[in-house]
């Protein structure tokens, strides 16, 4: 089905909204909100790695506010247990059965603030329902519901008490993204307002409204020479003297759903290897396992991601929808 000029526009105009809401909280990090929602959109999860106060859980929060759905926040501590994620089935001596009780991970979006204090036992709760997008209990399978996003935060100094997320975790996040600082005049703007209270954000965009974004995003033309362009991205990561493993087809997939939803999100029914390009460090860095020399010599994956897009000759012609 092609996307029609109407349907881009309106999809357009609706992605502004949302980012331009979140922005109210989160000021001067415009690129890395539209991230979130393209994560959201797109029907994957994101990863957000930076140092303390930087506006990693404040972001999370705003974008469960901004879209009328069902919000939850797991605090990641080292004694959480699968149970305290997914929920646990108890009991009801009156009634004589047992009854499951829902944990946090039933919701629209999940806030897994600090995700690397947990151990890796707890972490794993999560891979079957990012994955999939249901839980299976004492051999019952429950669905959590559309949209389901996990935004996920960790800090990447901090050693003491925390676990290295599993690549097989990892490889499930759609987005890696990182806030930083604000610059100076977003600092000042954030410093004026810490005498005032802190803003609530009002839903802008109903559950169906995403779900009818995500499949219009599904519908988005990618050429075959945009697609041979973004296996080869994948196979140069592979090749990469730096690299122990590269990019899997799960990686190749996501960059590709991800781009679609970032061509319509910026006016386009189609896909071009800018929007790639674009997106490469984001959706496939943290995908890349380095070699240890490399690690050791202080080479990056984003690094690596960015050579490879410079040894990759993008195609010159695009193919019409």
């Amino acid at each position: 089905m092609t996307v029609t000029a109407d349907q881009v526009t309106r999809f357009h105009d609706t992605f502004r909204v949302l980012v331009e809401n979140v922005e109210n909280v989160v000021l001067g990090k415009r690129h890395v909100i539209e991230l979130a929602f393209t994560a959201m959109i797109a029907q994957g999860h994101l990863l957000l790695e930076d140092y303390p106060g930087t506006g990693k859980t404040s972001l999370a929060r705003a974008l469960g506010q901004s879209v009328d759905g069902v919000s939850s926040r797991i605090q990641f501590t080292p004694d959480l247990l699968p149970g305290d994620v997914t929920g646990i089935t108890v009991y009801d001596q009156k009634r004589g059965e047992f009854e499951f009780h829902r944990g946090p991970v039933f919701a629209n979006i999940v806030l897994a603030d600090e995700i690397n204090r947990a151990s890796p036992k707890t972490q794993s709760a999560l891979l079957e329902v990012m994955e999939e997008g249901h839980v299976t209990i004492d051999g019952v399978t429950r669905p959590v519901g559309q949209p389901f996003l996990v935004v996920a935060t960790q800090n990447p100094i901090e050693q003491a008490g925390t676990y290295r997320l599993p690549e097989a975790q990892l490889d499930r996040f759609l987005i890696k993204a990182t806030l930083g600082y604000p610059d100076h005049a977003a600092t000042l703007r954030i410093l004026e307002g810490t005498a005032t209270e802190r803003v609530e954000l009002s839903p802008v965009v109903s559950l169906d409204g995403i779900r009818g974004m995500s499949a219009l995003a599904r519908d988005v033309y990618v050429s075959p020479v945009v697609l041979d362009y973004i296996a080869r991205v994948v196979e140069a990561t592979r090749a990469a003297v730096e690299v122990r493993l590269g990019v899997s087809v799960r990686g190749a997939i996501a960059i590709t759903r991800a781009a679609k939803t970032w061509a319509i999100a910026h006016g386009r029914g189609f896909v071009t290897p800018d929007d790639v390009k674009a997106l490469a460090e984001a959706v496939l860095s943290h995908r890349l396992v380095l070699d240890p020399e490399a690690e050791f010599d202080g080479v990056t994956a984003r690094a690596v991601i960015g050579q490879v897009l410079l040894d990759v000759a993008p195609p010159t012609q695009r193919e019409a929808p």
